[in-house]
């Protein structure tokens, strides 16, 4: 966030080319829709088609009912006059039940296209490599997705209005075509002005629109702020609030009115266009009734042109308002066709084979450097070192030396920028990617707090054994969670933290010891544990890894810790510093050693004394 208040800017403008590109959006999302609901798509389509042909319909069925009841002093009413009277009511009320039968469709469709866009949006974001996350720009356009996956839903309604509006216009204009060229020419000369106009204003929204996403994801992070549980304190202690609001108000005013300036040159422009299109509709209506006057044309037939007029000249309107709108919609539907375009780059060979059950030789990092995309730093230089079976490992080192990304190279969420890492001497890159993250169990410092059920929470470490109470309560047991679960109102059913009601939060010890039994539920031939007993005080510390150390016997292991009263329990300890690995060896051995370690192992031990 900028520290300043943010200025108000030009709103970019996107050429015409930008504009006609935005149309090459409209087969896909017509495919997503039909994917979504075909059935319902067909339903629609049929019902519009009944609903665009009624207009003209009645006009014709009018026009003879007029003539005839005119020309009731020269010849009798027609044999069918009181039919065709009956078929204008039946016409009125199929159009009546069409535009409800419509609607009815357009909100099921609606339902189902939300749903389905949800989902595959899911999907394709679990899909995505870790990385991608770590990139604002890439938050942006999931943001923008996010958004349009609920809000592009009036694509859909407005895509088929578009086409209901089309073949009424369509017919509509035939009627004029017949009787004059160039009055239907005038309405449609008339009306093109409001269209250019409509469509520059929602290329001009959309822009804005694009420009505003990382301030409203700023607004939405200070709101979040200014309301969470765990800023609370500190917003109360540090007397924030204020400072909160002033950024929030200043950057809304704003958005407001960068928002609030272009609507107002819509609103003038947009009137003033539209008074040429009304032009052009009384002008034909005129030129109607003079042909009329002169006995050019019967009352049915000036009624029958008129509604012909009046309907052309305010769907032809529609009509481009309504395709102004649906390159709008297409627009705005960039981002989320680009989100589904992002293909991840860590992913299974065709045909890997499985990760290796057992391990035999274990994991080796050979060479492996790291650097963070556009940052030239190197966060890992040539680290070497071998993490062999039944092997524990603990890596120390301080805050930004790259022990976390190790931990996230080893588990291939990462990839190395240099170097390889091999798994029973094979490239990690060689196995299928799921049954390698089957065979490895982590909880990181930052864990997740699922508001689930207890028993959920634990289960995710193996959703599969959602439904097998047993392992979780095993796996709660291991962990010492057991205990904190029981004392819960409902036990392993008890919904935890406080996002809804009726659930209960716990303490940050508490809930490390659910993520702890994540990994042990998880059974994984690896298991690395992220800071795991940074919220324990040090009794629980001390019998979390007493129980750790039992439970990891004939197993590898990896251990990232800032206390040196837990790492003296690994076989081999590496210290990190500056990207490589300064010191390894058993912890007596580096105390003796005198170096890195034995310094920090010092300075911490003095705290205690």
């Amino acid at each position: 966030m900028s520290a300043t208040s943010p200025a108000i800017k030009e709103i970019p403008r996107p050429n015409w080319s930008e504009r006609l590109k935005a149309l090459r959006n409209i087969p896909p999302v017509m495919r997503i829709v039909w994917d979504a609901a075909p059935g319902v798509v067909i339903s629609t389509l049929f019902f519009r088609l009944v609903a665009a042909l009624i207009p003209l319909s009645i006009l014709a069925v009018t026009r003879f009912i007029i003539d005839s009841v005119n020309q009731l002093k020269q010849t009798p009413l027609p044999h069918i006059f009181w039919w065709m009277v009956l078929l204008e009511f039946v016409l009125a009320g199929v159009a009546t039940f069409m535009a409800r039968i419509i609607e009815f469709c357009d909100t099921k469709l609606a339902d189902r296209f939300t749903r389905h866009i949800g989902i595959r949006l899911m999907k394709h974001a679990a899909k995505l490599d870790l990385m991608s996350y770590e990139d604002p720009v890439f938050y942006d356009k999931l943001e923008r997705a996010r958004v349009q996956s609920t809000d592009r839903v009036q694509m859909i309604q407005v895509a088929g209005r578009l086409i209901q509006e089309l073949i009424t216009t369509v017919t509509l204009a035939a009627a004029i075509f017949l009787f004059s060229k160039l009055l239907l020419l005038a309405l449609v000369v008339c009306i093109v002005p409001v269209f250019l106009g409509e469509t520059h204003f929602a290329f001009m929204n959309y822009s804005l629109s694009f420009q505003q996403t990382p301030d409203r994801r700023e607004l939405e992070y200070l709101r979040v702020l200014g309301g969470a549980k765990e800023s609370a304190k500190e917003l109360k202690l540090f007397g924030l609030a204020p400072f909160l609001v002033g950024r929030y108000s200043d950057l809304s005013d704003v958005l407001y009115h960068q928002t609030l300036g272009l609507s107002k040159r819509r609103l003038i422009f947009g009137s003033l266009l539209s008074l040429i299109g009304l032009a052009g509709y009384y002008g034909s209506y005129t030129y109607v009734i003079y042909a009329t006057v002169i006995g050019m044309l019967t009352v049915g037939r000036m009624v029958y042109l008129s509604g012909a007029i009046a309907g052309a000249s305010g769907n032809l309107q529609s009509l481009f308002t309504t395709f102004s709108g649906i390159t709008n919609q297409a627009l705005f539907m960039t981002d989320l066709l680009e989100f589904f375009a992002v293909k991840p780059k860590i992913v299974s060979k065709v045909s890997a084979p499985a990760a290796p059950k057992p391990i035999r030789t274990g994991f080796e990092f050979k060479n492996v450097s790291f650097k963070y995309p556009g940052n030239p730093r190197m966060v890992l230089k040539n680290v070497n070192f071998k993490l062999g079976p039944s092997e524990r490992i603990a890596i120390v080192g301080e805050n930004g030396q790259g022990k976390t990304t190790i931990v996230k190279l080893l588990t291939r969420l990462y990839e190395p920028t240099e170097g390889q890492i091999l798994l029973d001497g094979k490239d990690l890159r060689e196995y299928n990617l799921e049954s390698l993250w089957k065979e490895i169990g982590v909880i990181f410092q930052d864990f997740m707090r699922y508001e689930m059920t207890a028993a959920e929470n634990i289960a995710v470490g193996r959703i599969e054994d959602l439904d097998n109470q047993f392992l979780i309560r095993a796996a709660a047991n291991k962990s010492l969670a057991e205990q904190t679960i029981r004392r819960l109102p409902n036990g392993f059913d008890q919904v935890l933290g406080s996002r809804f009601e009726g659930g209960v939060d716990l303490s940050g010890g508490e809930w490390q010891k659910i993520a702890l039994a994540r990994a042990y539920l998880r059974d994984a031939q690896l298991l690395i544990l992220d800071e795991p007993t940074a919220a324990l005080d040090a009794r629980a510390e001390s019998e979390v890894f007493q129980r750790f150390a039992e439970l990891t016997k004939g197993k590898m292991s990896l251990l990232i810790s800032h206390r040196f009263s837990t790492v003296r329990m690994a076989d081999r300890v590496l210290v990190l510093a500056n990207g490589e690995i300064a010191e390894e060896g058993r912890h007596e051995q580096l105390l003796k050693d005198g170096g890195r370690y034995a310094e920090m192992f010092e300075l911490q031990a003095a705290n205690y004394r």
